[in-house]
Formats: C-alpha cells, structure tokens, sequence
C-alpha cells in the first residue's frame, strides 16, 4: 500500500483535480482510474486543472487553485470489463436490442501535488 504523506497535525495533503469531466480527489501515491488520456505508458501526465488543494489549510479555486499542478505516472490503458446493454419492447415481435460495451480507462499512480 502507498504512504500518505502526512503533514503537521496528522493532516494528509490532498488535492482534487477535474479530467474526463469528472472530479477526482489524489493523494501523492494513489492509483486512481480515469478516463482514457491520449498519453502512452509510463509517460507524465500533469493535471493544472486543480479545483481544491489541502495541505496545513485548504485552498479553493475559482474555478482553479492558481500555480497548483498534479504529476501522475500512466502505468496502464486498458479497457473495463464488458457490460451488457439489452433492450426489449413488449408485444412488438422482433424488438429485441443485444450491446456490450468496454469503457476505456488510463491507470495512473499520482507522483506529486504542488501548489
């Protein structure tokens, strides 16, 4: 299991970054699953999108904590295990609809919060 970095007062640094139109809160050593970033494997990937950041106090941006980065490490592309999406409509016959789907994903492992 990754370390947090803990700071003074037992506090953990965090910050909470926007990708893939989702909100994610990071911790230095997390590995987290994001939608798919068009990077390739072991690259570096820096957030700037940072909406909240937390070490001794918390910081919130308007929209954006200003000069506060994220770096992560891409360790994996990948796809999710398959779902399967089956629509029916009664009493019409032959309205039978059989789809799977894979979401793509990148796996990432946060490497460093700057602010």
């Amino acid at each position: 299991m990754a370390s947090l970095k803990c700071i003074e007062g037992g506090a953990i640094m965090y910050a909470i970054i926007e990708t893939g139109g989702k909100q994610i809160r990071v911790e230095e050593g997390a590995v987290i699953f994001v939608e798919k970033l068009d990077v390739n494997e072991g690259e570096t990937v820096v957030f700037d999108k940072v909406v909240a950041y937390s070490d001794k106090t918390t910081k919130i941006g308007t929209p954006y904590v200003a000069g506060a980065k994220v770096s992560a490490k891409v360790e994996k592309q990948g796809k999710a295990k398959k779902i399967i999406v089956y629509k029916y409509k009664a009493k019409k016959g032959s309205s039978h609809r059989k789809q799977g789907h894979r979401q793509p994903y990148t796996k990432l492992t946060i490497e460093k919060i700057e602010a």
